[in-house]
């Protein structure tokens, strides 16, 4: 299985970050080792001193697909989690000042813990998803798909003009305004609607 990533599918998050908003989706991808499950806690790792959260909804592909077309693109999942992407932020800094690529910002192990998934037909409207991540108990990031640059369906279909969709790849669909560090200790939990889903620790 491999986790294809959306960077900058919301616009505040883009703005917040001073990058141009994309005019088509822009995807990056991380290996198996970067998922973290059951609730198991994040080491924080001793290659960086900046490792920010940013909470995604995360589309779980149910059946194979290649240049899927976007009105059959909702056929190729079944199901919707919540997960972190983890970001080493001042390497990834680092590697965008001298114009190389930032994997291992992004896909380092245990970048990606993710949490349990729900049906998506227990979803009202796919297109107006509420979800959320709190530390410590405060929420510190919200968002709602309505905002989505690229919808699920659009995702879907341009990521499989480049790359065959295989059952259990994971999309990790892009993170709202709010990123910022996490800290040992720090304790997260991560919602759609008002279920909890995502529950760990940093250690």
């Amino acid at each position: 299985m491999k986790i294809i990533c959306i960077g900058r599918n919301y616009a505040e998050h883009a703005k917040e970050m001073n990058s141009a908003i994309p005019t088509e989706p822009v995807f990056f991808l991380k290996p198996d080792t970067a998922l973290i499950k059951d609730n198991q806690p994040f080491y924080y790792p001793d290659f960086s001193k900046e490792i920010h959260h940013e909470v995604e909804l995360v589309l779980k592909i149910s059946k194979p697909g290649k240049n899927i077309d976007s009105k059959y693109a909702h056929k190729y999942y079944d199901e919707i989690g919540i997960g972190i992407d983890f970001t080493a932020r001042d390497i990834q800094s680092k590697c965008k000042e001298k114009g190389l690529p930032w994997e291992k910002a992004k896909a380092f192990d245990g970048s990606a813990p993710i949490g349990q998934f729900i049906d998506k037909k227990k979803l009202i409207d796919l297109d107006n998803i509420n979800f959320h991540l709190t530390i410590n108990g405060i929420v510190i990031q919200k968002g709602n798909t309505k905002d989505l640059l690229f919808t699920f369906d659009a995702v879907i279909a341009y990521v499989s003009k480049f790359i065959t969709l295989k059952t259990g790849d994971l999309i990790f669909t892009g993170t709202p305004e709010g990123v910022g560090p996490v800290r040992i200790g720090d304790k997260l939990e991560a919602f759609i609607e008002n279920e909890k889903l995502l529950n760990f620790e940093i250690k």
